[in-house]
């Protein structure tokens, strides 16, 4: 069972090696599983996952700047990268990985963005950190920790050269 943490003391490396086991066990006996990330904190968690999961022929990535709900008040991103997905979604069951798991509208932007590549046959949702105030109902199939950020504050997955995940208060 994922652990309420202060996030002074998330150890995003640590973390994901529970992310990593939950998810394997979650999706043992499962067949035609790919690994669709979330950019950019989402991707490197699902590129990392697909590698040990040996699911790297399998592995997509979407970019939801332009499914947003909230688009025109946001803006778009200077750093807008290609949704890249070269698999067959149709009747996929597909883990869809994201960073850290807040208010719901960035994985709704994604499920609507899925649909428009096919429809799979399930959706399960990964989350490293789940830091609740939900706005829509959306929950994780799979999470390594909980936590609460103060107001104002975002928690931030960063990923050094090495590959290896920090997060910080930002």
């Amino acid at each position: 069972m994922p652990t309420t943490l202060n996030p002074s003391q998330l150890d995003a490396e640590a973390l994901y090696s529970v992310l990593l086991q939950q998810v394997k066990t979650g999706l043992a006996g499962v067949a035609n599983v790919a690994i669709v990330g979330i950019h950019s904190g989402g991707a490197w968690l699902a590129e990392r996952l697909a590698r040990d999961l040996d699911l790297a022929d399998r592995l997509g990535v979407l970019d939801v700047s332009f499914y947003r709900d909230d688009f025109a008040q946001k803006g778009l991103h200077a750093d807008v990268k290609p949704t890249q997905i070269n698999f067959e979604v149709a009747g996929a069951t597909i883990l869809l990985v994201d960073d850290v798991l807040y208010t719901g509208r960035t994985t709704r932007a994604a499920i609507n963005e899925l649909f428009d590549y096919g429809r799979p046959a399930k959706i399960m949702l990964a989350a490293l950190v789940d830091r609740g105030e939900r706005q829509l109902p959306v929950a994780a199939d799979f999470v390594a920790a909980f936590t609460t950020v103060p107001p104002g504050q975002a928690l931030v997955l960063k990923q050094a050269d090495t590959g290896t995940f920090t997060l910080t208060l930002a």
